[in-house]
């Protein structure tokens, strides 16, 4: 036969309570008047062999059964008041529904007793694990604890609770950090073993799910070892257990914060406990076995004189008149009623369900024919009817309700250990789960006054990994937790402006990141101004070039009849002149924001100009060679080649440049584009050919003008002439092309606005190299040597080079 070890003081305060409730009850004039209930209490021990014969032993009122005696006829009770574990009443639920025996739990809290299809006549005044695990996941949630362990118990109460609360961390984005289990008997090396794990974690809050009795052994090995950096989550089993919350354990577990269920203070309680008195008779064996473990004594009884001997220090007898209230015991401690008001609220539900049993009205019964039950004689089936409406609002103010699945209103107490003025351990309520509340309601915390594990009120840090700042994005660690992450920089371009940030976000096509990446910030505009230091220098260079042009222009109009002017066609000297000026104007084009004007005159002036420039080169170099060609005997070229011939040469090679222009203009002109693949931080904004082959006609038109001039200078370099002026024309368009040449590297590796300086440059350079080759000689002639600007002169060297 099974037979209980120890006596637990706190149990049987809880048993006390049901038979103070009921005695209440039983005097009550308003609830069932002219009814007493009875009871009948049954020990589990703790042990599950031990609940299944106490079931059975209540369904049937006997206590030895034999294995073929069968079940008959109607139950000897009509609902049972318990069990406090969660594995005991899953074994005594499952019987109990079997015969529709209501059942009112007072303590077991495992959500798996919500179900209604395994558990159909069980309800409970305790609320679901499944509202305590969200109670805590929003705890750890509030105070941005995403690091944590947790203990549970290995049994339905400890896996089931730590299991929904993984499920609501994962959904909060916090991690475990360890999980460890305290077996039912745990060996000291599963002691060391999970103390150690304790040490190792760097998770400095820790969830423990457990009884008191069940975490004594860890408790004293937690302080043992000295662990005082742990933020330690007490579950509703322990956080207000005072056997726990002593001196010795502060140093450890000082600052716990854990979830109770609501008390009350139960007026005459407390001298009901104290009036508990012993039996000399057999009869009564409970309470002796209570009072000898209170006083340390013994009753002188036949059968019993060495029960207990040996967890007794002395041989002193039990005399019945010991004083309760000289003992510090858990037993007559009230402060802390809540599992007790559990209890009396189970007891108080079963009243108010046999009150509306008997006082339903007949014809107007819930039952068949609508019939009502007979208070004298009913089966448990109907009770469990009535039961499930019950609905009442007790002596305290609270509302006593079940719902579909039999549980009650969620509600908990947060509670905090703290340490009193004179030394003493006290524990506070900081706030409130309720619920019930809307959502985000539902925890309510009074953060300042809460004394955590360093004995400050300021929130310990419990993370894997440093939150990831503005700028940066999460990086998980392979093989570790999500909670468990680097913190990489955005690229270039992207930003996150959020802790934690899971993903870097493009800016839009005109932002970019700024140095920090928490922001886009609007691109720089790159393009050659006329403030920049590149384009005042280059306007400067240019208006200089127009300038040096113009006065050139001026001196070969003041000194037209000159031999030196006159000796290569004056008309195409001009026009040259005229076409170097808009060579040098239109570099100007180039400078300043594009638009599409610009963008339009800074090609086609460009084109139009240079070929003018080339063409009256060109003509230059056919007068020279047709000039010689007239010399020799029987030759009259130069009539077909005169000054109205030249003008028209020039202008018909320009008028062929000036419609690949308009033919460009028509078809798809050049626009103003912003260029953002060249470089990611700036903007350039530049403008875009629009037909690449109008483009390329255009530059390949004035490369064929400035080629055919430089072969026909060429071959005219040796001409006799005191003033040669093939060779002046040869050397001016070899720097002409030797430019543009060199010009294309430049500037497909010139980035930015430093591509338009190029260009501008190339234009500038070409430009000065016609003019110094083409007429500063003369001007030199013209200037400093006025006698060598002589006809006698210009002929002499041709008759020298004769001879």
């Amino acid at each position: 036969m099974l037979q209980c070890e120890g006596f637990n003081f706190r149990t049987f305060r809880w048993l006390q309570m049901m038979i103070f409730t009921i005695e209440k009850i039983n005097k009550d004039q308003t609830l069932l008047p002219n009814i007493r209930l009875g009871y009948s209490i049954y020990d589990n021990c703790r042990k599950v062999p031990q609940a299944v014969r106490a079931a059975v032993t209540l369904l049937n009122g006997m206590d030895n059964i034999s294995k073929n005696y069968k079940c008959t006829g109607s139950s000897p009770i009509s609902a049972i008041v318990g069990d406090a574990r969660s594995t005991q009443s899953i074994i005594t639920g499952r019987i109990t529904g079997q015969f529709r025996i209501p059942m009112v739990s007072y303590s077991s809290s495992c959500s798996c007793l919500s179900n209604k299809l395994e558990f159909p006549t069980f309800f409970r005044t305790i609320p679901s694990d499944s509202f305590q695990a969200k109670a805590m996941a929003q705890l750890v949630k509030h105070f941005g604890w995403t690091w944590v362990g947790s203990i549970a118990t290995q049994d339905d109460y400890g896996q089931y609770l730590v299991q929904l609360f993984n499920e609501q961390l994962q959904n909060d984005g916090v991690c475990l950090a360890f999980t460890e289990v305290i077996p039912k008997i745990p060996s000291r090396q599963k002691i060391l073993q999970i103390v150690d794990t304790i040490k190792r974690s760097t998770a400095k809050v820790i969830v423990l799910f457990a009884g008191v009795g069940d975490i004594i052994y860890l408790a004293n090995e937690v302080v043992h070892q000295n662990i005082t950096d742990k933020q330690w989550i007490a579950s509703e089993t322990w956080s207000t257990a005072t056997l726990l919350a002593t001196k010795t354990n502060f140093r450890s577990f000082g600052g716990t914060i854990g979830f109770a269920f609501r008390k009350a203070e139960i007026p005459q309680f407390k001298e009901f406990l104290l009036k508990v008195r012993p039996s000399l008779t057999p009869g009564n064996s409970l309470v002796n076995r209570f009072w000898e473990r209170l006083f340390g004594c013994t009753f002188n009884l036949p059968d019993n004189t060495t029960r207990h001997s040996a967890a007794i220090s002395s041989e002193s007898i039990c005399t019945g008149q010991e004083d309760i209230e000289e003992m510090d015991n858990i037993y007559s401690d009230v402060s802390q009623l809540r599992v007790s008001y559990n209890v009396y609220k189970a007891v108080y539900a079963i009243a108010h369900a046999l009150h509306n049993l008997e006082t339903c009205e007949p014809d107007k019964g819930p039952f068949l024919n609508k019939t009502c039950a007979n208070i004298s004689h009913f089966e448990p089936w109907q009770l469990l009817h009535y039961l499930k409406g019950v609905n009442f609002t007790n002596d305290f103010g609270e509302k006593v309700y079940f719902d579909e699945n039999g549980d009650p209103i969620a509600s908990y107490d947060i509670m905090n250990w703290q340490k009193d003025t004179d030394g003493s351990i006290k524990i506070v309520t900081v706030g409130l789960f309720d619920a019930s509340a809307t959502s985000g309601q539902q925890l309510l915390i009074e953060e300042n006054s809460i004394i955590f594990s360093d004995g400050t009120t300021k929130i310990p840090r419990s993370i894997c990994s440093e939150n990831c700042p503005p700028g940066t994005r999460k990086a998980a660690r392979k093989g570790q937790p999500v909670c468990c992450f680097d913190c990489l920089r955005c690229a270039e371009g992207k930003i996150s402006n959020q802790t934690d940030s899971i993903h870097c976000f493009t800016c839009p096509t005109d932002y970019w990141s700024n140095q920090e990446h928490d922001q886009c910030i609007l691109k720089e505009i790159e393009f050659l101004s006329f403030e920049d230091t590149l384009g005042i220098i280059l306007t400067t260079i240019a208006l200089l070039g127009t300038g040096i042009t113009i006065v050139i222009l001026v001196i070969f109009v003041r000194y037209r009849n000159t031999p030196v002017v006159r000796a290569n066609n004056v008309e195409l000297s001009f026009l040259l002149l005229i076409s170097l000026v808009l060579c040098f104007l239109c570099s100007l084009t180039f400078i300043g924001q594009p638009t599409t004007l610009s963008c339009i005159l800074r090609h086609t002036v460009f084109g139009i100009s240079f070929a003018m420039c080339v063409s009256c080169i060109l003509g230059k170099t056919i007068v020279v060679l047709m000039a010689f060609s007239a010399t020799l005997p029987n030759n009259n070229m130069m009539k077909y080649f005169g000054p109205p011939q030249q003008r028209a040469s020039v202008f018909a090679c320009t008028f062929l440049q000036i419609i690949i222009c308009i033919l460009w203009l028509a078809i798809s002109p050049p626009v103003p584009v912003k260029n953002i693949n060249y470089q990611n931080a700036k903007i350039i904004l530049e403008c875009n050919v629009g037909s690449a082959t109008a483009f390329w006609c255009m530059l390949g038109y004035i490369g064929l003008l400035a080629g055919t001039s430089v072969i026909l200078a060429f071959l005219a370099r040796k001409l006799p002439d005191n003033f040669n002026e093939a060779k002046f024309i040869t050397f001016s368009m070899l720097t002409f092309s030797a430019v543009w040449v060199t010009f294309i590297p430049a500037y497909i590796s010139s980035p930015g606005k430093y591509t338009v300086a190029v260009e501008i440059f190339a234009i500038l350079s070409s430009s000065f190299g016609l003019a110094a080759c083409n007429f500063i000689p003369k001007c030199y002639i013209i200037l400093i040597k006025p006698d060598q600007n002589t006809k006698k002169h210009l002929m002499g060297r041709a008759c020298a080079d004769g001879k």
